[in-house]
């Protein structure tokens, strides 16, 4: 703990700071400004250089996302500069009262700035920022949830994080290719964001060339029990359950309940949501949803047990005696994959977005989404490639 905290420490007091590579030959070599952005929350944790957290030094659970994209962005900074690459990143916290956004925004560095990565915290950043650097011209890259934040006519603004529409047409592809036979079974709750999830599916079905999913949709509260389900599940076929709510705790109890229901074989399919709820990934923290088949979608692959991911990971658990955790694993191959393609292709940086040169974990479909206006303009641009998980005792069955 007392490594963490003044890991911490450090960062609050350099947070306006930059790590540039030493280059032999800078007097020829440009040197690329690269800006992020990432809530970290200092001023709740620090007041000046004194740690001001009550209890037991456990840190905010707010604050643990934030900065653990920002470990991930320090551990890719140590990459680069070993690489020699002609880079200066400066970073800056989105929760911070001294230096608001508001404040951030009028800095004279921006006319410098080739690049900003960003990893918001709430929705209402989003345009905002995305404003700003379609007005300096300035490739804006949003790496984590939430998404496009109301973004429109943004030729500068680079989603990594698939929409819910994306997410929505790849699950009901995913279910076509491998499930159309089997008992389907669409599962929502009351909630304008559920409205919005149906209807996304209804206009799918409408619209696909293939043959439509035939469903039976069933609308239940958030303590929905085993007789609500029972009454829709069939013994004798492969029940495949679709739940269309981004609710975690309504996906829990789904599934919880599917996994009491013995005599029927279940397969659950997912929000992208359910590849943070933790009773799904270790089945050791939960043996209530023992037996049921878990699917979800997700834009991130991170193979910790791989070569590079099993490296990468032991390296952040000697640092900081944990569990390297997605946010971390994103901020580093953001930063490290999205910082090298724009040295290498530094005006062309935008075509080259779904480049494979410098790939970390993650494979990308970047594509420009148009608008429907008269005239046809870009959005922005969203990486439409997506991760299909198959789950089962808190075991990894298969990606795809």
């Amino acid at each position: 703990m007392k490594h963490f905290l003044f890991f911490i420490l450090f960062s609050q007091l350099t947070m306006f700071g930059s790590a540039q590579s030493n280059n032999s030959d800078s007097s020829q070599t440009k040197t690329f400004k690269v800006a992020i952005f990432a809530p970290i929350f200092l001023d709740s944790a620090f007041n000046g250089t004194f740690f001001k957290i009550s209890g037991n030094n456990s840190l905010p659970k707010t604050i643990l996302p934030g900065l653990d994209f920002y470990n991930g962005v320090m551990m890719a900074i140590d990459s680069l500069q070993r690489e020699k690459m002609p880079l200066e990143i400066l970073f800056f916290d989105t929760k911070s009262k001294d230096l608001p956004m508001k404040k951030i925004l009028t800095n004279n560095v921006w006319d410098s700035v080739s690049l900003i990565i960003a990893s918001f915290k709430d929705r209402h950043e989003i345009k905002p920022m995305a404003d700003f650097a379609k007005l300096k011209k300035i490739p804006i890259i949003s790496a984590t949830y939430p998404n496009d934040g109301g973004v429109n006519d943004n030729p500068y603004f680079v989603l990594l994080n698939s929409t819910l529409r994306t997410h929505c047409e790849g699950v009901y592809k995913y279910i076509q290719k491998n499930f159309s036979t089997n008992n389907l079974i669409y599962i929502k709750r009351h909630g304008r964001v559920e409205n919005e999830i149906e209807k996304i599916f209804r206009e799918i079905g409408e619209i696909t060339p293939a043959i439509p999913l035939k469903y039976k949709t069933v609308i239940l509260t958030d303590s929905l029990n085993q007789q609500d389900l029972r009454k829709v599940l069939d013994s004798s076929k492969t029940n495949v359950i679709i739940c269309g709510s981004v609710n975690e705790n309504f996906g829990i109890r789904l599934v919880k309940t599917l996994s009491t229901l013995k005599g029927t074989k279940s397969i659950a399919i997912g929000m992208p949501t359910w590849d943070g709820i933790k009773e799904f990934n270790n089945l050791s923290m939960d043996e209530a949803t023992k037996g049921v088949e878990i699917v979800y979608s997700s834009p991130y692959y991170f193979p910790r047990k791989e070569a590079f991911g099993k490296y990468i990971t032991e390296q952040y658990k000697d640092k900081f005696f944990a569990r390297a955790s997605d946010w971390f694993l994103k901020g580093y191959e953001t930063t490290y994959n999205f910082c090298h393609l724009l040295v290498k292709y530094q005006q062309d940086f935008m075509q080259q977005l779904t480049s494979t040169e410098y790939k970390v974990f993650t494979d990308y479909n970047i594509q420009p989404l148009l608008n429907k206006n008269e005239v046809p303009s870009i959005d922005y641009f969203e990486n439409k490639n997506l991760y299909f998980y198959r789950k089962q005792d808190g075991i990894l069955k298969s990606v795809h």
